[in-house]
Order: C-alpha cells, then structure tokens, then sequence
C-alpha cells in the first residue's frame, strides 16, 4: 500500500565563501512515495536517525575547492539538493533482500529525515545495535573512530614509546587518536583552543601533556617545551603554521599524518604556512594525507574489534556533542568552526 511521507531536508541557499553562518541554509519538505521503492531494486528507504556533522562538508559548498575532484563523497553540493552526511537510520521499505523493514543501518545518508539510498552497498546493517548507545555507530564506532583509528595505527605507524602530537586534540577525530595512542603505549600531548579544553584532554582522557594554542605567540617554541626530545608523530587536522612549527620540531624519520586543514578551510586568502623542506629531506619526514575509506573495506573489522573492547574495558572516553532536530543541523555545523564543540558532533533527527 503507497505511502507519501512528508520530508524535510537542509540545503545551502548559495555557495559559500568564508566561515559558515547559519543563514547560509534553509530546511526544505518534500515527499517520499514508499511506491518507489521497487522490489528486486537496490533502492532502500531509510528513516535518519541520527547524523555525523563534520568540517570537511565545507569544501564541499564552496563554488570550488581542489577536494571536490577527489571522490564521491567531496563532489561540489548543489544549492537547494539535500547534503549526503553520514549517519545511523531505520529501514522504512527495501527493494533488495539484504535489508528488511526496521533493520538499523550505518552509511550514507542524507540531511534529512528520510532519504532513498539507491546503492545498498553504501548501507551495513547494524548486527548487535544493543551493546552500545547508537550515537556511538556515527562516531566512535563510525567513520570518524575509523578515521582516528586507520590514521594512527595504518599511515602514523607507530611504534610504543614514540612521542606523539595531536593538533585540534579535543575533536571527533584528536580526541580518539590521543586515546588509541595512549593505551598503545606512546606519550602524547594535543593542543586546543580553551582553558577547559585543555584540563579535559589531561584530567580525562590521560594525555600526558596539552596547552591552548591561542595563548602561544610561537608555536615553535611550544612545542619545543613540551617535546624537548622531539616529536615522532604529528597527527595534523590544523595545517599552515601549526603543521610547520611541528615539522620543526620533529625527529629524524618522523611522519605527518595529514587528516585535516581547518586553518584553510574558512579564510582563502589567508598565507598558506608550510614545512621547511630542508627539515623534511633532511630529517627524511614521511608526510601522508589519507581518507577513512581508503581503510574501510580491510581495517573496519579490526577497528571496531579493538574499540568494543577498549568501551567494554572502560579504556576509553566517548565525547559527544549532540544536538535534537533537523532545524539545529545549521547551528551544530557552524560551531564546528566557532570551537563550540568538544568531540564528535551529532544531530539527533529522530528517536526510532
């Protein structure tokens, strides 16, 4: 029997240039028809019910940015088009045998409270959604844990003891490479925007050492204080000067984990700060920038083995930052740039 389902959905007004404002979105409706979904097809209707909100969305509504060429997930977003975002939904009608009506699933979704995915292969069912909070499934069990996880242990390569340096340490992603870091046995300091930030990375989640980096003149020289033996790793989601004062710092044969690069997503005309290259031949640095999927197919098995028994073991802190309703997606995004967060930011569409 055809059902129509009323469904809102946020969008971008226009490209945006600059520091996101809440105006730049709107919240639209349109409607779903369950007769739409064919049986024998790979189309699925997911009802959302939780979403991932994450910087790297920006490039994607800017009129261009070099990342939008890069793959699928990045494309360029079309004002007045709902925004693909990743996230944790309900099964509302399938047309294919691999998922059935209520199955919870993880993948790509939609900003919005309904969404016809039309290639199963971007859905995984939940298989025991009970043993944890589903907020968990968007981000420490999600592609943000995955993103900490693969980016340590797969391009950081670390080895125990090594001195590790996490930048933006109190996000979705520092928070979790912090942690990981240190139940493998490493040193690791972060570094954060706040007072309060900072107490919370050394009272609560163990990191040896942290310090706020707007209250450092020069980062070389804060860095310097807190690794006077140098830094083995550099987990960067910062870039510009941060990323060269930890290249100066760093030791023979270091590596740069390259995961982000707020400090060029918001201001274009900014002066792009770079390594000394001098440093980097010389000291023979391995720089690497990578994407969570590029791990997904190989590693996701092993990452969510580890972290359900780091959670279970209580090793490690989940932060979260959740939000309630579609209407909020604008405001929690924008935070993401104002520092508002701590941790993994969520939007919470729909209780079931």
């Amino acid at each position: 029997m055809e059902e129509i389902i009323g469904n809102k959905f946020v969008t971008i007004k226009h490209t945006i240039e600059g520091a996101p404002k809440e105006d730049d979105f709107e919240v639209l409706t349109t409607n779903i028809s369950t007769s739409s979904i064919k049986p024998g097809s790979n189309d699925v209707l997911v009802k959302c019910l939780q979403l991932s909100i994450d910087p790297y969305q920006l490039n994607r509504m800017k009129s261009f940015s070099t990342s939008q060429n890069s793959v699928a997930v990045a494309f360029k977003l079309v004002p007045g088009k709902s925004i693909e975002g990743y996230g944790v939904g309900k099964v509302v009608a399938s047309g294919h045998p691999k998922f059935r009506k209520d199955d919870l699933v993880t993948g790509l979704l939609n900003w919005a409270q309904y969404v016809v995915v039309e290639d199963v292969n971007l859905l995984q069912k939940l298989l025991d959604p009970t043993e944890f909070p589903l907020s968990y499934h968007v981000g420490i069990l999600g592609l943000s844990g995955l993103t900490a996880y693969a980016g340590l242990f797969k391009v950081g390569k670390p080895k125990k003891g090594e001195r590790i340096f996490v930048s933006t340490a109190s996000g979705s992603i520092g928070n979790l490479v912090g942690q990981y870091a240190k139940l493998f046995g490493c040193y690791v300091v972060g570094c954060a925007g706040s007072t309060e930030k900072v107490a919370m990375l050394k009272e609560k989640l163990g990191f040896d050492g942290a310090f706020n980096y707007k209250e450092e003149s020069d980062l070389k020289l804060a860095l310097q204080r807190h690794f006077p033996e140098g830094i083995d790793i550099y987990f960067d989601n910062v870039g510009g000067e941060m990323l060269e004062a930890a290249v100066a710092n760093m030791n023979p044969f270091g590596r740069v984990v390259a995961c982000g690069v707020m400090s060029q997503y918001t201001d274009p005309t900014k002066r792009r700060a770079g390594p000394d290259m001098i440093d980097v031949v010389y000291k023979r640095i391995t720089m690497q920038g990578y994407l969570a999927n590029d791990y997904k197919d190989e590693n996701f098995e092993e990452f969510v083995s580890t972290t359900s028994r780091y959670l279970q073991a209580g090793q490690m802190q989940v932060l979260e930052d959740i939000h309630v309703g579609i209407e909020n997606i604008p405001s929690a995004f924008v935070g993401l740039f104002c520092g508002r967060n701590i941790g993994k930011t969520i939007v919470k569409i729909a209780d079931d």
